[in-house]
């Protein structure tokens, strides 16, 4: 109603000014010329402050106008199109403005989606969304997930540069730190599980994500499964390696190539209820950055340098992921997602069987 008011108000004082014009023209024959042109002046004045005022008035409306979002942020490579949307001005362009909190893990961006302290998950690890959707249902809807596979890498195990590890086996008897969170804990554990590792033949803890290049560089810890971009920084600064990638596709799915969505970009169905337009928008954003991701991968890795713990000399090395809109899934990639669900609940994350597309939205 602001706007539209402001329109109006334009428009009118731009026809004051027409007519105004107009008399100031028919009185140049009048005997009363001068007073009629000192008063014509004047009006106009009068409408040409009003016509700024105006324009002032549309900018403010304007500004006002864009809508806030609560985003919670984890600073990881999997948040990449959230960095590009909000770099390049995608969000603002589509007039959302932000408010983003800084969430290290799944279970700090879960409890903050629980108690509507944020509306949307820039990333959520897809296992711990799934099990706050048993306790709570709609609390985490996907618009986006990333995949990875031993193309795309994210989570993967890594070991000490002086460790002497060559494969996962030969993490019997080590010591291991773990990405936060119990999605990553026991993924973890039940990937070693599929080479032969039993639980209590090595040890693991969960460790900030910022300290596993430290961990490892100072030999506190023999190796540990960890999360982009710190498996490229650990190995590109010499602390480390990698042992293996893709392991959630190999052991889990059983195939190198299929997408593991272990993660994605979450909104609360109270949102996407409460202000659908919004939600819709938002979502054209993330997608446009995807859109960008796509065709500019060297580019796009630039807005990591500012965004996370990767140094700028390292973005380009970066390992990308398969990032899609869940409404442009196809059937084979959404049963790839279920069966990682599936996974979930064999290892004690997820409480019980859940069908995964309850959870996945189009926007």
């Amino acid at each position: 109603m602001r706007q539209s008011g402001t329109r109006f108000a334009l428009v009118r004082a731009r026809f004051a000014l027409a007519v105004i014009d107009g008399r100031n023209d028919e009185t140049n024959t009048d005997t009363g010329t001068n007073n009629m042109n000192k008063l014509a002046k004047m009006t106009r004045r009068t409408f040409a402050g009003s016509l700024a005022a105006a324009t002032v008035g549309t900018r403010l409306a304007r500004a006002q106008s864009a809508d806030k979002v609560k985003v919670g942020m984890f600073p990881i490579s999997s948040s990449l199109p959230f960095y590009v949307a909000l770099d390049l001005g995608y969000f603002k362009d589509l007039g959302i403005e932000l408010e983003i909190t800084k969430l290290m893990g799944g279970p700090p961006n879960v409890a903050a989606l629980m108690t509507s302290q944020i509306e949307v998950s820039a990333v959520l690890v897809t296992l711990e969304g799934l099990n706050a959707n048993v306790k709570k249902p709609g609390v985490a809807m996907y618009i986006a997930m990333h995949a990875q596979n031993a193309k795309y890498r994210m989570e993967q195990f890594v070991a000490g540069a002086k460790s002497g590890i060559k494969t996962l086996a030969d993490f019997k008897g080590k010591k291991l730190l773990c990405s936060p969170g119990p999605a990553n804990l026991n993924t973890a554990k039940g990937i070693l599980a599929k080479i032969g590792l039993k639980d209590g033949e090595y040890t693991i803890d969960t460790l900030d994500q910022g300290q596993h290049v430290g961990a490892i560089k100072a030999g506190t810890f023999d190796g540990g499964y960890t999360l982009e971009p710190s498996a490229t920084i650990i190995e590109k600064t010499g602390a480390g390696y990698t042992v293996e990638a893709g392991v959630i596709s190999k052991y889990i799915l059983g195939d190198v190539d299929a997408n593991a969505y272990a993660a994605g970009c979450a909104f609360t169905s109270d949102f996407i209820k409460a202000r659908p337009d919004v939600a819709k928008r938002f979502a054209a954003g993330w997608s446009k950055a995807i859109d960008y991701i796509r065709a500019e991968p060297a580019a796009a890795r630039k807005h990591l340098a500012k965004n996370t713990l990767t140094p700028e000399d390292l973005v380009d090395v970066v390992p990308m992921l398969g990032y899609t809109m869940t409404k442009d899934m196809t059937a084979k990639q959404k049963n790839e997602l279920q069966r990682f669900a599936d996974f979930g609940v064999q290892i004690g994350v997820v409480p019980e069987k859940i069908e995964v597309s309850k959870f996945t939205v189009s926007l």
